[in-house]
């Protein structure tokens, strides 16, 4: 299967109509784990794709976090970030470079509340501090580099 048939089987899946648009930014995603921001996202497809509004990136975004294709990410004060990766876990935001890593560790506390009865659809769990690449390069030796 090609990338594109990747693609579209997933907004078929969704019951999504397919566009060029959707496909691109699905692909931009799948390719870019940095958890872009919706202006990023725009500014880069904008270079290949010059008649690409931004309000249909918005609105692409938006459908696809709906029908449950990516996710969201409000790690950092004021910005959405969008995330390809709809299996549960974390993420790790370095107070120095402002890298947001992937952490695939499960919440220990979700068979809890299904206990009592509950659906957990979604858990968003956030770490800070300095990732190890600002460490090795001595860039977060003035605070503390302790993570627990």
């Amino acid at each position: 299967m090609s990338t594109l048939d990747h693609y579209v089987e997933i907004l078929k899946k969704g019951n999504i109509k397919v566009t060029q648009q959707r496909i691109d930014i699905l692909k931009y995603l799948d390719s870019h784990l940095s958890h872009p921001t919706a202006e990023e996202i725009f500014l880069s497809l904008k270079k290949t794709h010059p008649a690409l509004s931004k309000t249909t990136v918005y609105n692409s975004l938006d459908v696809l976090r709906k029908h449950g294709i990516i996710t969201t990410l409000t790690i950092t004060e004021n910005e959405l970030r969008y995330d390809f990766k709809t299996k549960m876990h974390h993420h790790f935001l370095c107070k120095k470079c402002g890298q947001i890593i992937d952490i695939d560790i499960s919440c220990p506390n979700i068979e809890k509340i299904s206990k009592f009865g509950h659906r957990v659809d979604e858990v968003h769990g956030y770490f800070k501090g300095i990732c190890k690449n600002c460490l090795d390069q001595g860039r977060g030796k003035n605070k503390s580099q302790s993570l627990t």
